[in-house]
């Protein structure tokens, strides 16, 4: 099938590049030239495990193209995904001004019967905004054509985006329209071989399962780190509570990791959305209003911890952080718990000595030429100096560290893990002194001791 694509982000791009290598004909459109002359050249903006790759195979193949040229875009595919950002506004709403501009685009050049299908994540009631844009500029070119929209929410996380694609656990599809719904089975047929794994319902209901999706997600993290706060203030043993509760089958093992707080474009994002969505309905979404709250809160424990350890005087120390991305297999440092540590660190007149696989050329372009930071090109090479190791992504490479290194490395024997990668026990054969969520040293006396 034609497939069209507005938007070569990180939904538009993986989506596209996994359509096209499935078979489909499908054309990328984006606004910025620049970009679609990389993609063209097989340069990827973003890093995902595998995707270089799929992009590449397919732009040769032909069944993978990229244009500026929205008539063009429009006119070849009768099926049209919006996949451009909805970053939040400035109450917390996700901004509508992209995809409702796509709309007025595609009302603007069709001239046959278009599915318009929003694959961005947007709030309930965009599809209405949708087709009214679509619809006003057919009026205005007084044309009476046939469209249908629908919602297909995307599910990718990143680091794990194109497995998450070609293997879906469930492809919901929200529409009233019997025509639209034929022909996204067929777009979405290479993927149900298996088993039927479409989930049809009404248009307001797929919109929201994507936001309730995230939302519940957040909160299992949220609710983690509240356990692990109260862990450290009772004097118990996270590791030991996740064990304890995940056995349950009813909670589940899944997203009960504690950690040094959420990140992203997707979780921050979408519980703030929801939460906006809820008081335009004059709801108070309490729940949703204090899993945020509960993660901003975490981002700060880091520093905490680090300036408990050094009695409150963090300046002129020099810190090592390893990792920087939200969360690893990404270079994505939206909303990324380093970057609150990072920052706290700066205001307090300590300096940071950073690795990270990937994301360091996304740090490099955030913070430019901040004095308190130092790019190191190794692990290693950022402890070189350094009074204390942070670690604020779970990259495979940081499991298993030498650990006799690092205390030879660091002026202070001490590691403030933000993700949990170790023990107590482990760290204490080669004398380091160990900070992490929920166990480890903390800075609270257990109740009752």
């Amino acid at each position: 099938m034609k497939i069209t694509i507005f938007g070569t982000g990180y939904v538009g791009l993986v989506t596209g590049a996994c359509l096209a290598d499935v078979g489909h004909d499908v054309l990328c459109m984006d606004v910025d030239p620049v970009k679609i002359e990389k993609l063209t050249s097989g340069v990827i903006p973003i890093y995902e495990p595998g995707l270089e790759s799929i992009v590449t195979h397919n732009v040769d193949a032909g069944r993978l193209k990229f244009t500026t040229d929205t008539e063009v875009a429009v006119k070849h595919a009768d099926i049209q995904f919006i996949a451009v950002g909805t970053p939040p506004d400035e109450d917390g709403s996700a901004d509508l001004q992209y995809v409702t501009a796509v709309a007025r685009s595609i009302g603007q050049y069709m001239d046959s019967y278009k599915v318009v299908i929003d694959k961005s994540t947007v709030p309930v009631g965009t599809g209405d905004k949708v087709k009214a844009a679509v619809r006003a500029e057919l009026d205005r070119r007084g044309l009476e054509l046939e469209f249908d929209v629908a919602s297909n929410p995307e599910f990718l996380k990143e680091g794990a985006a194109v497995t998450d694609f070609m293997k879906p656990d469930r492809i919901v599809v929200g529409t009233d329209s019997d025509r639209a719904a034929d022909m996204l089975r067929e777009v979405y047929y290479p993927f149900n071989r298996n088993h039927d794994r479409m989930i049809f319902m009404d248009l307001r209901s797929a919109e929201l399962t994507k936001y309730a999706a995230n939302a519940m997600l957040a909160t299992k993290i949220s609710f983690m780190n509240e356990m692990a706060n109260l862990s450290e203030r009772l004097g118990a043993d996270i590791e030991a509570v996740r064990r304890g509760i995940g056995s349950d089958p009813r909670i589940g093992y899944h997203f009960i990791y504690p950690g040094c707080g959420y990140g992203g474009s997707c979780f921050p994002k979408d519980v703030t959305a929801l939460a906006r969505t809820a008081r335009d309905c004059d709801y108070n979404a309490q729940l949703l209003n204090a899993v945020e709250g509960v993660n901003q809160a975490q981002k700060q424990v880091l520093f905490d911890k680090v300036s408990h350890y050094f009695q409150g005087d963090v300046a002129g120390k020099t810190i090592a952080i390893w990792g920087l991305a939200f969360k690893p297999n990404t270079d994505d440092m939206r909303e990324a718990s380093a970057r609150t540590l990072m920052e706290a660190l700066w205001k307090a007149g300590a300096k940071v000595q950073a690795f990270d696989p990937e994301a360091m050329n996304e740090t490099q372009r955030i913070y430019g030429d901040e004095p308190g930071l130092q790019l190191c090109g190794t692990k290693e090479q950022a402890l070189k100096g350094a009074d204390a190791l942070v670690i604020c992504t779970e990259w495979k490479e940081f499991r298993s560290p030498d650990f006799g290194m690092i205390a030879q490395s660091l002026n202070y024997p001490v590691i403030f893990d933000g993700r949990n990668l170790y023990t107590s026990e482990m760290l204490e054969r080669h004398k380091l002194t160990y900070y992490a969520i929920g166990r480890g040293q903390n800075q609270f006396s257990a109740v009752g001791s």
